[in-house]
């Protein structure tokens, strides 16, 4: 084989090693057959769900074309390794804030108050903390809110964030995602939300 021939080869390669990872960030299988396939019940929730998008969760969008959420990698109350593959079963709302977010700090008990009232093995807020440092802090400011119906997930390097951030599904915190027992996006809320509101509750409500 001549070296043109394995630089070719090699160039080849790499191009459909980069179509591979790209796929995999978005929910894309090589070739651009979309996996929301694998979301065959979840068009219909979504349908439900549009009426219930107003009020304190106004800002909510529903996703049109479910897909399979972004899969992202954290830890556990006890601090070993969790991922949102995890909760599969469950309709999950994950959060993603920081104690340096201010909206997201006044957000936290309205969480807090969603899972006392809604959590059950049906559903579960999982809310992720994104500090980079000082981690007692972050436990001491969960304390001092007299949060207690939420466990302690975190990802103390961030990477949650910066793998949404980089398939274009935040900007900003706080941020949530809506996902169904199949492990499916089925809503978006950028900022935050009252979500132990009357807006927030028959939204989650008709997602199960």
């Amino acid at each position: 084989m001549t070296t043109s021939t394995l630089r070719r080869a090699a160039v080849a390669a790499a191009v459909i090693g980069v179509i591979a990872a790209t796929a995999v960030l978005y929910g894309k299988k090589p070739g651009g057959k979309e996996t929301a396939g694998a979301c065959p019940t979840a068009a219909a929730t979504v349908a439900r769900l549009g009426p219930f998008e107003k009020g304190e969760v106004a800002a909510a969008v529903s996703q049109k074309q479910p897909a399979p959420v972004v899969s992202l990698d954290f830890l556990g109350p006890d601090g070993k390794p969790v991922s949102t593959a995890d909760f599969r079963g469950k309709v999950v709302l994950v959060n993603l804030w920081a104690t340096w977010c201010v909206p997201c700090r006044e957000e936290m008990p309205s969480l807090d108050k969603l899972q006392q009232k809604l959590g059950s093995k049906d559903f579960q807020v999982v809310a992720i903390n994104i500090d980079t440092t000082r981690p007692q802090h972050v436990r001491d400011f969960l304390r001092d809110t007299k949060i207690v119906a939420l466990p302690f997930y975190s990802d103390p390097k961030a990477d949650t964030f910066y793998r949404l951030k980089t398939a274009g599904k935040v900007v900003g915190l706080p941020t949530s995602f809506l996902v169904d027992r199949d492990g499916c996006e089925l809503a978006l809320m950028a900022g935050p939300a009252n979500w132990a509101s009357d807006d927030a509750m028959a939204l989650i409500k008709t997602a199960l």
